[in-house]
């Protein structure tokens, strides 16, 4: 049984970096062909495909969100990370890591069902907040 689990600050000031990282369990991140991603939902608003790490250590991120996040990953622990800069409270949202076999989607902002993905955390609150 694979499960993930995120992990990270709660609270992040306007201007600065959120930071987050998901670990992995029950199963490696280098499996073929799998993604793991990013996923965020803010409140009343559907979930947004932030970014993912790919099977073979590949970053791929939102054209939305390009110039301000980062995803990586570190194989030798099992966990991929995620950094989004110059944050503002409408990054305010549930932040997900999931497992999935897609990537996204080509629009400039991604949303995407729950059911795309077969593996997902429990989700971690992020307020941006003063």
């Amino acid at each position: 049984q694979v499960q993930l689990r995120e992990s990270g600050p709660g609270l992040v000031k306007p201007s600065q970096t959120l930071s987050l990282t998901c670990t992995v369990s029950g199963g490696s991140i280098t499996t073929n062909y799998y993604y793991w991603n990013w996923i965020r939902q803010s409140p009343g608003k559907r979930l947004e495909w932030m970014g993912a790490f790919s099977y073979d250590g590949l970053p791929y991120i939102s054209p939305s969100l390009l110039s301000r996040t980062r995803i990586s990953g570190d194989t030798s622990k099992n966990q991929f990370s995620l950094q989004l800069s110059s944050v503002t409270p409408e990054d305010t949202a549930v932040y997900y890591c999931a497992r999935g076999t897609t990537l996204g989607c080509s629009d400039y902002v991604c949303y995407v069902q729950r059911n795309e993905y077969d593996y997902w955390g429990q989700g971690t609150q992020v307020t941006v907040s003063s």
